[in-house]
């Protein structure tokens, strides 16, 4: 199994190179974000153990690009950052775990080969589907019915979250958090100004019902009606 390590600390990146080739896995290192990015997108690892505080570009933002390009490889996040905020943050960038330092190396390896086992035996998504309702993740295409629907950067990643949990209340505050990636503010009415767009969209095709507001706990994109 093929392991890419993008790990700042020399220390630390001896530690995990020595343990994992201890194990039979292979092995590259990257000591920037940068490098750390280029390496990635070639495509030819099975995991990427990816640092949080990275020299040249932020792990996040190396987290991000890379997803962007539609590459869905497993990645562990291993950080210093130990806070419940930090730990939601990556894993809503895109992270597939989270571990903090200190740590013990039989976890970060438990841990690393189930990513792997579970990219080898699920295929990457590519797709949403909730009734009438599709979504090209690759090419951020949305049809209703068949029916191209021209949707802003924020209404997709909102009807994006919505399908993901189809059939499911979703609060206000989780959207926020996964949309704008902050707190929520009560003050504000930015949800349900996006909410009113998407609702619009799906009335012009004649599926305005799709999207419930369920009083006083959030919303649902129903699955059938």
């Amino acid at each position: 199994m093929k392991i890419l390590l993008v790990e700042d600390d020399a220390t630390t990146q001896e530690y995990i190179v020595k343990g994992f080739l201890e194990q039979g896995h292979s092995i590259e290192t990257a000591a920037d974000g940068q490098q750390g990015l280029m390496l990635a997108t070639t495509g030819q690892f099975e995991l990427l153990i990816l640092d949080r505080m990275l020299p040249g570009l932020d792990g996040l933002k190396l987290l991000a690009a890379l997803r962007a390009t539609g590459d869905q490889t497993p990645v562990l996040i291993l950080s210093a950052l130990s806070h419940v905020d930090e730990r939601v943050k990556g894993l809503r960038a895109g992270g597939d775990d989270y571990m903090t330092k200190p740590f013990a190396f039989s976890e970060l390896l438990v841990r690393a080969e189930k990513l792997m086992q579970r990219g080898q035996s699920q295929p990457a998504k590519t797709d949403l589907r909730v009734g009438p309702l599709r979504m090209e993740l690759l090419t951020r295409t949305v049809t209703l019915n068949e029916e191209e629907l021209l949707l802003q950067p924020k209404e997709f990643l909102l009807l994006k979250y919505l399908m993901e949990h189809a059939n499911q209340v979703v609060s206000r505050t989780l959207l926020f958090e996964a949309v704008w990636d902050y707190h929520f503010d009560p003050r504000t009415n930015v949800i349900d100004v996006h909410i009113a767009k998407l609702r619009r969209k799906f009335e012009d095709l004649g599926h305005g019902e799709l999207i419930e507001t369920i009083r006083g706990a959030g919303y649902r994109l129903r699955k059938g009606y």
